[in-house]
């Protein structure tokens, strides 16, 4: 059905998809492990060929982690996927696989689409979506649509925050200090053998150490979001994953903002995503409407 869209979030771990209504109704999901081993699109017929037996859809949107060129239809890096996928994440080859036509997204960029159409964005024309889980990324949506050129844009995640550290030979991008799998380093250089979100719970329970840790790695998270309202001067921004939306990141942020932010009525709204983990499956179905610039 053309007011069907196929939906495909491609992780590292975990590869997800659904039929999506135009309204942003999940029609059916499914999901599996991302397979190490399979080729990119076998492993993808595999994961919606059931979908598809059943859902007739007009096309289908890609969520991929990583550098897209619009203009030639395909993936130029992704780390975190298996290797060897990259070069076959191609809008043509997956469309021949599939039989539809499709189109890549990054996964941050469908999520942007997915929170102001359907979520915590909704009633702005500008918008920053910020996702904080094992990495940092961000998608930008300024007068009503997304912020791209010919290449996907906003990779907050490698902003540098720390030259010094970088001329010394460290990490010191957003990404490195400021992410879910930064909590995890900082907790183990502290003595803490802990998960992030076990982290929390010791926060919550008042434990100095990992309340020093939380504190440090958050106070970069929202520097980064802070350096994102300067670049584009947002009416909202919208903070998602598993930390992003955790409720100990959010004061801190919001007083980042307050203190370095944009100033006076320029000062953006802080809200957490209510679309969770469906926010970039969700964002397929809108993401022509919200991509129509040519890149």
């Amino acid at each position: 059905m053309a007011d069907h869209t196929l939906a495909v979030d491609l992780g590292g771990t975990t590869m997800r998809a659904a039929v999506i209504e135009r309204g942003g109704y999940v029609v059916e999901r499914c999901a599996q492990a991302t397979p190490q081993a399979d080729r990119c699109p076998d492993a993808l017929l595999a994961l919606v060929r059931d979908l598809l037996a059943q859902h007739p859809v007009g096309g289908a949107v890609i969520g991929v982690p990583g550098l897209i060129d619009h203009r030639a239809g395909a993936l130029e890096h992704a780390p975190n996927l298996p290797p060897g996928w990259a070069a076959e994440l191609r809008e043509d080859v997956l469309s021949d696989h599939l039989g539809v036509a499709v189109a890549l997204g990054n996964d941050a960029d469908l999520a942007a689409v997915g929170e102001v159409s359907f979520g915590a964005g909704r009633g702005v024309d500008d918008l920053v979506y910020v996702t904080v889980s094992t990495g940092v990324g961000a998608g930008v949506i300024l007068g009503g649509q997304l912020l791209r050129g010919r290449r996907s844009l906003a990779e907050l995640g490698h902003t540098i925050v720390d030259l010094t550290a970088i001329r010394q030979g460290d990490p010191g991008k957003a990404e490195d200090r400021g992410s879910g799998s930064a909590l995890g380093r900082h907790a183990e250089r502290a003595g803490l053998s802990v998960t992030g979100a076990e982290l929390a719970a010791q926060v919550r329970a008042g434990d100095p150490t990992a309340t020093d840790v939380w504190d440090e790695v958050a106070g970069v998270a929202a520097a980064a979001v802070v350096n994102a309202t300067h670049l584009y001067s947002p009416e909202r921004v919208v903070l998602g994953g598993g930390m992003g939306r955790d409720p100990l990141l959010i004061p801190i942020v919001a007083a980042a903002i307050a203190e370095h932010g944009p100033a006076g009525e320029w000062q953006p709204q802080l809200r957490t995503a209510e679309l969770g983990d469906d926010a970039g499956l969700v964002g397929a179905a809108r993401w022509h409407d919200l991509t129509e610039q040519t890149a």
